[in-house]
């Protein structure tokens, strides 16, 4: 008799484990019917265009991906989980033409033409800054700079000895591999680099692009494979991280008030309003719309020129688009920016381990200065580091996504903008010098 309630013992809790899972909120049963629509829809080629079916195969698939990626053993602990299975899952199925044409393009226009990678990080942006303890901005921001620059220059030193090591120029270790991965992205970054390069080299700019590129995107996959690496070590090592906390004794904390529909409208006016403020500062100053948001809302919040109830609103509303779209946002980054044909095309082994040498220098030099300065290694490391080497926005939350510290993506959004200007300033002195 004991033998077969020790069975019905050990599998009880087995059942109600399953059962107890979720995706999106949804019973697995009842996802599968949402699924199985979903696939339905793009057999017969009647998904609908535009935002609609964009946005239902995004999230659908992404939440699907996202909630594997969260439970592979080693994926989930050192990989980044389910951000950066729903980041190279989404190209897996481009790249392996599984996904509709049509939809893969439909997501991509979405993504790219539609602004919803804009949309999304507008309501970061404006919601974790005016979120934020004013005093925590200022005693955090001023100490950011000197992390950001020696990201920069370890990402050059240990490029340029990894290619002493391994036969290849230290110039263009620095100019060709260092420069694009550090610079910000492709928009801010790779496309303006090499309009520099084309003035100053000589070549067209389409020819630097398809070099730049290959760098630019296997720099994005180290960043966030390193960015899951330093989320498990500061779990194996607690004294090297404040769990997404930028400073011992300073904390980043998300307002614990309940959410009102009511505030969630204000949220978005308050983070589109934002939005467009940069882009018309934009016109007039030479800096991405990006960069000139986030002085803005950090000028507003320290001034507190916003009614507190504005500010809640505004961080309502960055946690509901983090809550529910973050997953459909990494799986149209997937489409939209990753190509994984390049990412394999530039699988040289030399190149591959100088592109690793910039992407663990920026985050060592960050982190280690980051803690000369009062930060702790690990989120100064991601912040002041990885953000510089991954692809800007989408990046940015592929990244925080993979370590697990959304809420440190103002600190992102100022390396990847203001560091992304950094380097077109550097390249335009440096590239001279090196090959004169």
């Amino acid at each position: 008799m004991s033998q077969p309630d020790t069975a019905r013992a050990t599998k009880t809790p087995s059942t109600a484990h399953y059962a107890s899972w979720r995706i999106f909120g949804l019973s697995l049963p009842l996802y599968a019917i949402v699924l199985a629509v979903l696939i339905v829809a793009m057999v017969l080629d009647a998904l609908p265009t535009g935002m609609i079916g964009a946005l239902a195969a995004m999230m659908v698939l992404g939440e699907l991906l996202g909630f594997i990626g969260d439970r592979l053993p080693i994926v989930k602990s050192y990989l980044g989980g389910g951000a950066i299975l729903a980041i190279f899952g989404a190209a897996t199925l481009v790249y392996l033409q599984w996904l509709p044409q049509s939809v893969s393009d439909n997501v991509a226009s979405f993504m790219q033409g539609g602004g919803f990678l804009n949309f999304y990080i507008a309501a970061l942006i404006t919601g974790s800054i005016l979120g934020m303890d004013s005093r925590v901005l200022v005693k955090v921001g001023t100490r950011f700079a000197l992390p950001l620059l020696c990201s920069v220059l370890f990402a050059a030193l240990f490029a340029m000895g990894a290619g002493l090591l391994l036969g290849f120029s230290p110039q263009d270790a620095v100019v060709v591999i260092t420069l694009p991965i550090m610079g910000g992205g492709m928009g801010a970054g790779a496309v303006p680099l090499s309009q520099i390069y084309e003035q100053l080299l000589g070549q067209p700019a389409s020819y630097y692009i398809s070099i730049l590129v290959p760098a630019l995107a296997l720099g994005n996959v180290f960043a966030i494979v390193i960015a899951g690496l330093l989320n498990g070590l500061g779990k194996r090592m607690p004294s090297l991280t404040g769990n997404g906390q930028m400073m011992p004794g300073v904390e980043i904390n998300e307002s614990e008030t309940a959410p009102e529909l009511s505030k969630l409208g204000i949220g978005i006016v308050a983070a589109l309003s934002f939005y467009v403020t940069g882009e018309i500062l934009g016109t007039f100053i030479p800096l991405h719309p990006y960069a000139l948001m986030i002085i803005l809302v950090a000028l507003v919040k320290i001034s507190g020129l916003l009614p507190e109830s504005v500010n809640d609103a505004a961080a309502q509303w960055f946690r509901f688009v983090a809550k529910n779209w973050t997953f459909a946002l990494l799986f149209g980054i997937g489409i939209a920016y990753t190509d994984l044909g390049q990412v394999l095309d530039a699988l040289s082994i030399t190149y591959v381990l100088i592109v690793f040498a910039v992407v663990a220098g920026a985050a060592f030099g960050a982190g280690l200065v980051g803690r000369l300065v009062g930060f702790y290694p690990i989120e100064s490391a991601i912040t002041a580091g990885l953000c510089m080497a991954n692809m800007g926005g989408t990046g940015d939350v592929a990244v925080l996504s993979a370590a697990n510290r959304m809420q440190l993506m103002p600190f992102a959004q100022i390396s990847s903008r203001l560091g992304g200007a950094l380097i077109l300033l550097v390249s335009s002195i440096l590239v001279p010098l090196l090959f004169a």
